[in-house]
């Protein structure tokens, strides 16, 4: 089966990378229309993709006719509309995460794909990178007896004099940093350790000083922006409003497993909190604690009663092709109604329900039960 693809939010920083994986799967898929607001960087989209249409109308990708799956990249807050909308059009669902804007529209959208019977796929990338995939054939190999506790620290630092961009305003945000990085951390301990979060404890704020405002950029032109802020400041012909953003750009989650495991998880966007300092995720059992440094591509194994790492070095040629090598599979399997391996729209909606509990609980300031999900 051959894909006709529609990409909601084209020239982002999220979908400019996956069309170029589409166009290099010709095989599989070929790239009709488009959609962004930018029309500069839309035009030269479509030049790029040959695309049949380009438009500023995101309803207009899911009724062409030639479109039967649709890339939703768009920021959070405009995912349940679309999905809906493909829904009621039976096109199938590429679907960024967070999925929705909170719990309760990932499970409407999780309801509704489910009982479409459409071809569903949720880029949970890490579940892809070798050292994690080691990781967790070590756990399931008993080596560490049962897991007890879990630290993970998920930090994406940005410049310092990042210009804002809609991922720092919560009107458009799912909940900031938990929901973007902390899905990932989460899908990842549920997807090696074959088990869910109960409860959760969160204290979330926006740490980052105030940023410039320099209108709709995306995150890449805002990254570039940022690396040398300085000259670009000076070359505006106007001097930019300053100001800080409003969806969390830090956390600390504390967490329980249905199995009474504890854990944390340290989740952060701002520019203090740098990766390499410590291993990425830890996993300590009652034989023996298990580390993943991402970086390096290690994992350390320490026995009980030892301080002494067992370290072993996973090779990682790369992700390659991801589209032509797990969102492809995936859409067939499940357009044939065949169960898949690779994450869906319910992990997503398991990985929301998680970061919509910890955002309630950074509000309130308390423990929120996550809702029991049996269909999922």
């Amino acid at each position: 089966m051959s894909f006709g693809i529609g990409v909601l939010g084209a020239t982002g920083f999220i979908g400019t990378p996956y069309r170029e994986e589409i166009r290099a799967a010709p095989e599989d898929a070929r790239i009709v229309a488009l959609c962004a607001r930018r029309r500069d960087l839309l035009e030269a989209a479509g030049r790029a993709d040959r695309a049949q249409l380009i438009t500023d109308d995101w309803r207009q990708v899911i009724d062409h006719p030639d479109v039967n799956v649709v890339l939703i990249c768009t920021p959070d807050a405009l995912h349940s509309d679309a999905v809906m909308a493909c829904v009621a059009s039976g096109k199938h669902i590429v679907c960024e995460k967070p999925i929705g804007l909170n719990g309760r529209e990932a499970l409407d959208m999780w309801h509704a794909v489910r009982n479409a019977r459409l071809g569903h796929f949720v880029p949970f990338w890490t579940r892809y990178v070798p050292v994690f995939a080691r990781a967790r054939e070590i756990l399931r190999q008993g080596v560490a007896g049962q897991i007890r506790a879990v630290v993970y620290r998920w930090h994406n630092p940005r410049p310092p004099v990042m210009p804002l961009t809609w991922r720092d305003d919560a009107t458009l945000s799912s909940a900031g940093s938990i929901a973007d990085v902390g899905s990932h951390a989460y899908d990842t301990i549920r997807w090696i350790l074959g088990t869910s979060a109960t409860r959760v404890l969160a204290h979330a704020g926006v740490i980052t000083p105030a940023k410039p405002d320099l209108g709709h950029l995306n995150l890449a032109e805002a990254i570039q922006f940022g690396q040398q802020p300085s000259a670009k400041l000076a070359d505006t012909s106007s001097a930019p409003t300053w100001r800080r953003g409003t969806a969390f750009d830090y956390a600390s989650v504390a967490f329980e497993l249905e199995d009474e495991t504890v854990g944390t998880l340290i989740l952060s966007h701002a520019p203090f909190l740098r990766k390499g300092l410590a291993p990425e995720i830890e996993f300590h059992g009652t034989l023996a604690s298990i580390s993943v440094d991402r970086l390096q591509s290690t994992v350390a194994v320490v026995p009980s009663g030892s301080v002494v790492p067992q370290v072993e070095r996973i090779d990682d040629p790369g992700s390659g092709n991801r589209f032509a090598r797990y969102v492809f599979p995936a859409l067939r399997d499940r357009i044939a109604g065949r169960d898949s391996v690779h994450p869906g729209m319910n992990d997503g909606c398991r990985a929301q329900l998680f970061t919509d509990a910890a955002a309630t609980s950074a509000q309130t300031g308390g423990w929120v039960s996550l809702p029991t999900a049996p269909d999922l």
